[in-house]
């Protein structure tokens, strides 16, 4: 059971390293040049791939997250 956890662990973190490499960035480098238009632009709602890359990545995280609390405590027993 252990070493089945560990293996999907293994596989959800090098998928939730694609994945939050796959992200677009928010840095904004010509922030002086836009005149303030990104402000007004950029808080849209993400649409289509994005979101659903950003919904991948929450699950992703999740899942991690439970694998990891499971494997600490199979580890300790």
């Amino acid at each position: 059971m252990y070493d089945v956890l560990l293996i999907a662990l293994i596989i959800v973190s090098v998928l939730l390293i694609i994945a939050v490499l796959m992200l677009p960035s928010k840095t904004n480098a010509a922030s002086a040049l836009s005149g303030g238009a990104e402000a007004l632009f950029g808080k849209q709602k993400a649409r289509g791939f994005e979101a659903g890359l950003r919904r991948t990545t929450a699950g992703l995280g999740t899942i991690f997250i439970v694998l990891s609390v499971v494997l600490a405590y199979l580890s300790s027993n």
